[in-house]
């Protein structure tokens, strides 16, 4: 029988923890009470913290031996996240948490499917949740109050909590309807290109476009990873800006990691590779003031990368898809990588762009799967799309 799994440090947290729990099972559905807590519960449980403390790869003494609040709480965060995984009847999780408990429940639902719905109630929700939610679909529910004994503003939020959760449970979302699912990545400069894919391959593949803002390539690959996909036209990957020149979207080291252990086909790009991106003037490092920028809006401004620059992206790229022993084919578009790198453009540089060409044709090394080609196109031309599409689906029925 599926369950909601309720979870919170029952030691603390106790009397939150088991009213949250009634007000699910007064909604008609089915519980069971976690403990993630380092000490004793003081409520009734079904699942102990130390039942889950054994998921830790060094065993139950590495959660709950230690004696040290903030070593047990990292513990308990890493053998929460296995234990979830090991389960079968979850059919949603809620949470509540000030900082550590926060910490310890959204790395078990990270871990989880996307899809399956996740409520954590937190002190730390109406901050900076990054770092809790990630690039899962974690819903971060401020509790207001701190969680320091009932009160009624604090019933009335975990009512309602329990309300959301019980209703999410109750009805999941649809089943898919039969396609294939496929990634693409989009930037504002590279809209033209990636709908007119979208709209070409929609008819056949559930098309998931991703904006490339750092933590959607990084949701991309995760859904790769976890076998939700069946290709990807990665058109823009100037997240690999960011991540070498120190802008404010950057991938992390692990780009194009999902491509190179799935093996699924793939179709790259160099899409918006002619920029790094800052928020305001003010925020852009000294050491970069005199290069040319374009001001996006007044919270956002990019900065046009340089020939030097663009060698080391794109040796850094094809060292990275040197490594995927799946089918990759690169398209190069000559004319320009962005709607602002193009003839008139802001950001229109040639020899940049070029220096960029080289080094990832240097970098790649070819094989029978591995291919670059080079089209005389601006990356927004409609006949690069077409190319892009003819390409995918070459090496997607291979």
């Amino acid at each position: 029988m599926k369950r909601i799994y309720v979870v919170g440090t029952a030691d603390t947290k106790g009397e939150e923890l088991a009213f949250l729990a009634d007000a699910i099972m007064a909604a008609g559905a089915t519980v069971a009470r976690v403990d993630v807590g380092t000490l004793k519960a003081t409520v009734p449980v079904d699942i102990s913290a130390s039942e889950v403390a054994t998921y830790h790869p060094n065993g139950r003494d590495a959660v709950l031996g230690s004696g040290d609040r903030g070593t047990s709480v990292a513990a308990m965060a890493e053998a929460f996240a296995r234990f979830v995984q090991s389960r079968g009847d979850i059919a949603a999780i809620i949470g509540i948490g000030g900082g550590g408990g926060t910490s310890i429940v959204t790395s078990g639902m990270r871990a989880l499917p996307l899809g399956l719905p996740k409520i954590m109630i937190s002190t730390l929700a109406s901050g900076d949740t990054a770092p809790y939610v990630d690039v899962s679909d974690i819903v971060m529910m401020p509790s207001v109050t701190d969680m320091a004994g009932l009160n009624r503003l604090s019933r009335t939020v975990l009512h309602n909590a329990a309300q959301a959760i019980s209703g999410m449970a109750a009805k999941p979302a649809p089943a898919p309807d039969g396609k294939a699912s496929i990634g693409l990545t989009m930037f504002g400069v590279t809209t033209a290109c990636v709908t007119d894919i979208a709209d070409q391959l929609r008819s056949t593949y559930d098309c998931l476009v991703f904006h490339a803002t750092g933590t959607g390539g990084r949701a991309m690959e995760k859904l790769a990873d976890s076998g939700l996909l069946s290709g990807i036209l990665d058109i823009t990957t100037t997240e690999v800006c960011d991540l070498l020149f120190g802008g404010v979207l950057p991938a992390t080291e692990d780009r194009f990691g999902a491509i190179a252990r799935t093996r699924l086909p793939y179709v790259g790009s160099v899409g918006a590779l002619d920029m790094v991106n800052f928020w305001a003037p003010a925020t852009i490092p000294e050491r970069y003031r005199g290069r040319l920028f374009y001001e996006h809006n007044s919270n956002v401004t990019l900065m046009r990368t340089t020939p030097a620059e663009n060698r080391e992206i794109g040796a850094w790229i094809g060292e990275k898809l040197s490594r995927c022993e799946g089918p990759v084919h690169f398209l190069i578009p000559e004319k320009g990588v962005s709607a602002l790198d193009i003839e008139g453009g802001a950001f229109f540089d040639p020899e940049a762009d070029e220096a960029l060409f080289e080094a990832i044709e240097r970098a790649i090394k070819p094989s029978a799967t591995r291919r670059i080609t080079r089209l005389p196109l601006n990356i927004n031309d409609p006949e690069f799309a077409k190319a892009a599409v003819a390409a995918f689906l070459d090496i997607a029925r291979q």
